[in-house]
Order: structure tokens, then sequence, then C-alpha cells
């Protein structure tokens, strides 16, 4: 095991914490410090835009490069950009003009700016996580953005149904995401074990000794592609058919497997 990549809210920072200001539990912050302390490499790979991200980075004393928006952009820890991929613009126009039929709000995005139709509770949490201060237009495609990403926003009850309908029409042309109230679509290559591949080549890491946790649809892609994937406990199906294995239940159950890591 020569690196370890970790998402950041519901495992770095466990589910009950709440928003974007609440710190990793010490027990995290220790056993992280553990692994760096031994060599081993901690890579954060996280649905936050690159404010959020690195704000926790920094908590954990991490200088290695941040994966951002579901695998969308890859960052040094100053905030250069090492890797991009935008969502074709016809492809990102065809959801929206979907939204727009359907009476549903959308955003739009890229590594740096969040743009969303109407402000709603789903937008201000993704920009208090991310750390940035939502934009709202009621025509977000016009904002001269480049986007890597679109989203459509609903609720529980519409999101699943509006993940198999856009699966339907764009098959793999698309990277579909399926939130409780956000059903987000990306470049196909826009995906955490994409992203976490091209860190583990720049650093000449197999994939067989990178370990990889998370807990939700955006870190299935990272699980499967890791050598060791592990859910959390509390991990949605699309985490949990991912990995390799599924912790124990706890709050110190991270903290404990990443100290396992090392002894």
């Amino acid at each position: 095991m020569r690196l370890v990549a970790l998402d950041i809210d519901g495992t770095v920072i466990p589910p009950d914490h709440g928003g974007g200001d609440h710190s990793p539990p010490a027990a995290v912050r220790e056993a992280v410090r553990k692994l760096t302390a031994a060599g081993i490499p901690v890579v954060l790979a996280s649905g936050r835009m690159f404010p959020g991200t690195v704000r926790v980075a920094r908590e954990l004393r991490l200088i290695t490069p941040l994966v951002c928006q579901q695998g969308c952009s890859v960052h040094r820890i100053d905030g250069e950009m090492l890797h991009v991929f935008p969502i074709e613009r016809r492809l990102a126009v065809d959801i929206i003009n979907f939204a727009r039929e359907r009476g549903l709000d959308y955003e739009w995005f890229n590594p740096v700016r969040y743009i969303a139709s109407r402000p709603s509770a789903a937008t201000r949490r993704y920009g208090e996580v991310s750390g940035i201060e939502p934009e709202y237009r009621p025509d977000p495609e016009f904002s001269g953005v480049v986007p890597t990403g679109v989203g459509i926003i609903s609720d529980a009850e519409q999101a699943g149904g509006i993940h198999r309908e856009l699966v339907g029409r764009y098959g793999e042309r698309l990277h579909v995401l399926d939130f409780p109230e956000v059903t987000v679509a990306v470049a196909p290559e826009a995906n955490k074990g994409h992203a976490l591949s091209l860190i583990c080549a720049d650093y000449g890491i197999d994939r067989d000794d990178v370990v990889a946790v998370g807990d939700s649809v955006n870190d299935a892609a990272m699980l499967a592609w890791a050598g060791l994937g592990a859910a959390m406990a509390h991990a949605d199906p699309y985490a949990r058919d991912a990995a390799d294995l599924i912790l124990e239940p706890g709050e110190d159950a991270l903290a404990a497997f990443l100290v396992s890591l090392v002894l």
C-alpha cells in the first residue's frame, strides 16, 4: 500500500457533522498524520469545488494534489489546475432543456464558478461545503462559463427517474451521478477513479498499491479502480457495490482502518 485516497463528506467528515465549517474529527487527523509520517501520501477526492476541498486538506496538513468536483478537475494545493474535463456544451444545453421542460431548476458549473437558475437549499448547501458563493441567474448557460458539468435539481423522489432517463438518452457519452437532491452530468472521463489514476501515474504508483475510502455514488469509480476499495458502513448502494470491503459502523471506524494500514 503506497497511497490512500479519501472522500471528504460522509467519510473524512462524518455525515452527522453537517456543514462545511466542520473539521475532520481528531482521530481522523491523527490517523492521517501517521500515514504521512510513514511516507504514505494521502489524497483527498471530493465532490466539493477547490476552495472547500483545500480547506480540509490544510486542516489535515496535506500537500498532495486534490481531486475536486467528482473528478472534473485536479489541482495542486496552491490552486494550480493540473487536469480539467469539460462537458460537451451541446449535451449540457440539451440537459438543461430537459430540466426546463419539466419545470426543474438546474446548475451549471466549472472548477471555480457555480451558477444556478434559482436559489434553493441544495444550492446553498453546495456553496457552503465548497467554500464559494453560488451565483444565480435564470440562464446560467449564457454566463460565458465553459462547463465541466450541469445538474438537474429535484428531490429524492424524482432524482432516480431523472437519472435513469438521462442514462437511457446519453449512455456512455456522459457520466451521470444520482444524488438525493440533484442529478449531475459530467464528461465520461470526469470521475474520481480516472483522476486518481492520473495522480498515481505521476507518482509512479500502481493501482494495486492504492487504498480508497468513500461512501457515495461519486466514489464508486474510485473504489472500483483502487487495489482496495473500502466503503463506509452508511455508504449508498453504488459505493457498496464497488467496494471490496465495508467498514464497521462507528464514529472512529475510518480512523481505526487508516491506522491499521501502517501497523
